[in-house]
């Protein structure tokens, strides 16, 4: 069990500063806890934080989704602002609200939007799960790897900041837009999930995030590198947001017009000069979950996006000692090397093998290339 962190945890949902710090504690609580130490626990406060994401997430989806209105919220891009000009065409002319997707679709978000996976998942990027209060009980059964666990967490701490703030209604989606990201499934790229999987794997701890850090913050911090294709000038720019990841070399300041863009801007800065930099893995992106039945066909999608040549198959036909055909079948991308598989079917013989290779070439891309 951690000590408990109240800067940390006040920087990681967005800087907001609880004026009774109990509370903030108590959203932390386990009723397991509460039973052996005394006291209040979370359970009171997740029912309130789930109507409160209920709330926000409606909130935010009718602001989204209505015709008329640019997704700017969720994603700028050139096809965005080719509709922008249709949309408003589209909405009616008697003021009667129009939803560009059926109540269906728009359930489907929800769902996806604040599934207990997800919850659980922001939970963990957010590196808040740590700090959970538990009793002896839960400690044996490691309550704190469990996903329902971290989905009761996310909704308490929301519960925690409506009691606080008295149901401030900007003090609520601000939070939720930090902690939920909801921008990550409307988004091409997910940088936060992306910067958050490195530095665990690197640094061995989440990314530290600090907001309204001035531009002449590297006055006082000489690694701090700045996101130039940003403003960064008081006066324009309403938010600033500054990122550590574990001990590497550098900082990274961003700045938006929210908390919340500017914590999705410092994140893509940090991708980008990773990427640059060669410390992530591009590959990694481009396939998201390899399987032996795309392997072949995820090769080839590579190859032509200039990562390497086109693979290449090597056929070898043998002979079990009941005489039963057996094909063996090499795999060769110049630059790598190979990869060998059999099996007593050529078509399932030459998925294992490009399905090696696939596992080969996006574990060891930058290795291979240097």
């Amino acid at each position: 069990m951690c000590e408990f962190n109240y800067e940390f945890i006040e920087n990681q949902i967005g800087k907001y500063h609880f004026q009774n710090k109990k509370l903030l504690r108590q959203a932390f609580i386990r009723r397991s806890y509460s039973e052996e130490h005394g006291g209040e626990n979370n359970e009171v406060l997740e029912f309130y934080g789930d109507k409160v994401l209920e709330f926000i997430v409606g909130k935010l989806f009718a602001e989204w989704f209505e015709y008329g209105q640019s997704n700017y919220k969720i994603r700028e891009t050139l096809l965005d602002v080719a509709y922008r000009t249709w949309d408003k065409m589209l909405k009616p002319a008697n003021n009667e609200y129009r939803s560009k997707y059926d109540e269906g679709k728009l359930t489907e978000f929800r769902k996806m939007l604040v599934s207990r996976q997800t919850l659980a998942q922001r939970i963990d990027e957010l590196g808040l799960i740590r700090y959970l209060l538990i009793g002896k009980s839960d400690e044996e059964n490691d309550v704190r790897n469990n996903d329902a666990v971290k989905e009761d967490l996310f909704e308490a701490i929301l519960g925690a900041v409506a009691i606080d703030s008295r149901w401030n209604i900007n003090n609520l989606e601000s939070v939720v837009n930090i902690m939920l990201y909801p921008g990550q499934f409307f988004f091409e790229d997910n940088f936060v999930g992306e910067i958050t999987e490195w530095t665990i794997d690197n640094y061995g701890c989440v990314p530290e995030i600090r907001y309204d850090i001035r531009p002449d913050a590297d006055k006082l911090e000489s690694r701090i590198i700045k996101d130039k294709t940003r403003s960064l000038l008081p006066g324009v720019s309403q938010s600033y947001c500054l990122m550590r990841l574990g001990n590497y070399e550098h900082w990274f300041l961003s700045d938006g017009g929210t908390r919340a863009e500017a914590r999705d801007n410092v994140y893509r800065f940090a991708y980008e000069h990773l990427l640059e930099k060669e410390l992530l893995n591009p590959l990694k992106n481009e396939i998201d979950e390899p399987s032996e039945d795309m392997a072949i066909n995820d090769l080839e999608t590579l190859a032509r996006r200039g990562y390497f040549e086109l693979p290449k198959y090597k056929f070898t036909e043998t002979h079990d000692k009941n005489g039963n055909p057996v094909w063996n079948v090499t795999c060769l991308i110049d630059g790598f090397d190979n990869t060998e598989a059999r099996d007593s079917s050529k078509k399932k013989a030459k998925k294992k093998a490009a399905y090696k290779m696939l596992i080969y070439v996006i574990e060891n891309y930058y290795d291979e290339e240097d």
